[in-house]
């Protein structure tokens, strides 16, 4: 991984609270409770996909990548019988924005990071990205909390897209890539609840991966499974790296004006928490983002929710 790859990765810890608000505020949980969407998965789902249709579940379960298919299917297409598309998606931005204004009160600057990141949003390349390009599709908003969050949601879900595809890469996407994950930095039982597995899936991946030399008979990650889950990170680094190039060298600036914000978001998440998620950057005290691991690692106090 070259210096500049790094260095949108760390970029990566900076958008990613951001637009990991509509998974974990209550404001956003309450404006699809507005619409109808009363469970937390409805929303989830439906929100999430709503950029690309009144998608059913199938291809979701294809795109989002670690899902159970009975988890989606108690969603989708369901939720479209609630709630329109377009309803949806006005509530996915009210409740992010509402979020980002409980934390963050000083406009011009929300103003200015969205400035900043909204070009480089443009400038994603969309070929096998389903997620990138239907967000990218969206109309740009007026209101600077509403457009911060579209453009770090095009950019979360640009550099999402090319995660399920080094995954490919490896042979570990799907239920593969979080049993492994959950080898390293997540908590199994953790994972196995949020992402609807039952049991007899789960054991059954575990059992295919330990026969790939990929997990040992004590559920550890092998050095063939650090290697396979490093690789994918590194891939998925070098696939992020290409809409960035529109700031030349000047990656700071723009990591200087949405770190605030993002280290503000903080308050919702936990540190480690179920997207494998890590600190943000801190430009200023971490020029270099030495502080930034290059894969996932084991953190101090694994999370067990």
């Amino acid at each position: 991984m070259t210096a500049r790859e790094h260095v949108v990765r760390a970029l990566w810890t900076l958008f990613e609270p951001i637009h990991a608000v509509s998974y974990f505020a209550q404001e956003a949980r309450e404006e699809f409770a507005a619409i109808g969407l009363t469970r937390y998965w409805d929303g989830y789902f439906a929100g999430r996909a709503a950029p690309l249709g009144t998608v059913p579940a199938a291809p979701v379960v294809a795109i989002f990548n670690g899902f159970s298919p009975s988890l989606v299917g108690r969603a989708l297409p369901a939720v479209w019988s609630v709630a329109s598309v377009e309803r949806v998606l006005d509530a996915r931005s009210r409740g992010a924005a509402a979020a980002l204004r409980s934390v963050v009160a000083d406009e011009t600057l929300v103003a200015e990071a969205a400035a900043a990141l909204t070009p480089v949003a443009h400038m994603i390349d969309v070929a096998g990205r389903p997620l990138a390009a239907a967000n990218r599709a969206t109309p740009e908003e007026s209101d600077p909390y509403r457009q911060l969050w579209r453009a770090a949601t095009i950019l979360r879900e640009h550099r999402g897209d090319g995660h399920v595809a080094a995954l490919l890469g490896e042979g570990i996407a799907g239920l593969a890539s979080i049993v492994l994950r959950s080898a390293v930095d997540v908590d199994a039982a953790t994972m196995r609840r949020a992402r609807g597995w039952s049991d007899a899936e789960w054991d059954a991946q575990v059992e295919d991966l330990m026969a790939r030399g990929l997990l040992t008979a004590s559920h550890e990650i092998t050095a063939a499974g650090s290697a396979a889950v490093d690789n994918a990170e590194h891939v998925t680094n070098r696939l992020a790296e290409r809409p960035w190039r529109a700031l030349g060298d000047d990656l700071a600036q723009s990591a200087r004006l949405i770190a605030p914000i993002a280290h503000a978001c903080g308050r919702f998440f936990p540190y480690p928490n179920p997207i494998g998620m890590p600190q943000p950057w801190s430009p200023d005290e971490d020029p270099g983002a030495a502080a930034v691991p290059e894969v996932p690692v084991e953190p101090p106090g694994k999370l067990a929710l």
